[in-house]
Formats: C-alpha cells, structure tokens, sequence
C-alpha cells in the first residue's frame, strides 16, 4: 500500500522560507512522477511542482518558478519542496502526489490523475 506522508509546513512571513517533505512508503515506480499541489481557500486546487522520478528533471507552475525548488532523495524515496520568497498568495493545504503509471517527460499536472496523494500539510504567509 502506497502512503505518502507530508511534514514541513507552518506559518511564516512574507519573504520567507519553509521547506517541505514528501516520505513515500510502498511507493515502488521508480520512472514515475512525484509532486506538489495546493488548495488555497476558495480556490481551485493548483499543481505546484513536479519532479520525474527516472531522469530527475522537473517542472513548475509559472506562479512559483524562481522560488521554489523541487527535488528528491530516490534512496530515502522523499521529495522535497523548498519555498522561498513566500508571498501571502502561497497560503494554502499542501499536498504531495505521485503518480501511478510510468512517465516519460515533465511532471506537469495531468500526470498525477488517479495517482496517489497524502493528507497535506498547511502553510501560511502572513503579510
């Protein structure tokens, strides 16, 4: 059974960093995707970043390229998210995702249908 289980998240001003973790347990699809998305209070629920599990590259809404950064452990099978530059636009539930079907190519927000997801983790940027 796939579990992914987020930790990192809190509360923090505007301009600041938090960085957040994804540990994937029974996980076992090492070409595909790994992931972030969030859901902000009367929004939609938004991709944030991806990353390919098999060739390492990785992909970013525009609304976050520049400051944040993905990336991932395969050998403790964890994702990271470093944020940087938060803005109060970055508040939200922060979930990671991964995929069930092996990808070749970017790990935008259409790879993840019908993958996996944890519970989220919250963050909150005050101004």
């Amino acid at each position: 059974q796939v579990q992914l289980v987020e930790s990192g998240g809190g509360s923090v001003q505007a301009g600041g960093s938090l960085k957040l973790t994804c540990a994937a347990s029974g996980y076992m699809n090492i070409y595909g995707c790994m992931g972030w998305f969030r859901h902000a209070p009367g929004k939609e629920l938004e991709w944030v970043a991806g990353v390919n599990a098999g060739d390492g590259g990785t992909a970013y809404a525009d609304s976050v390229k520049g400051r944040f950064n993905i990336s991932q452990d395969s050998a403790k099978k964890t994702v990271y998210l470093q944020m940087n530059s938060l803005k109060p636009e970055d508040t939200g539930m922060y979930y990671c995702a991964a995929s069930r079907m092996v990808v070749f190519g970017a790990c935008v927000a259409g790879r993840f249908s019908s993958g996996y997801w944890g519970q989220g983790t919250q963050v909150t940027v005050s101004s």
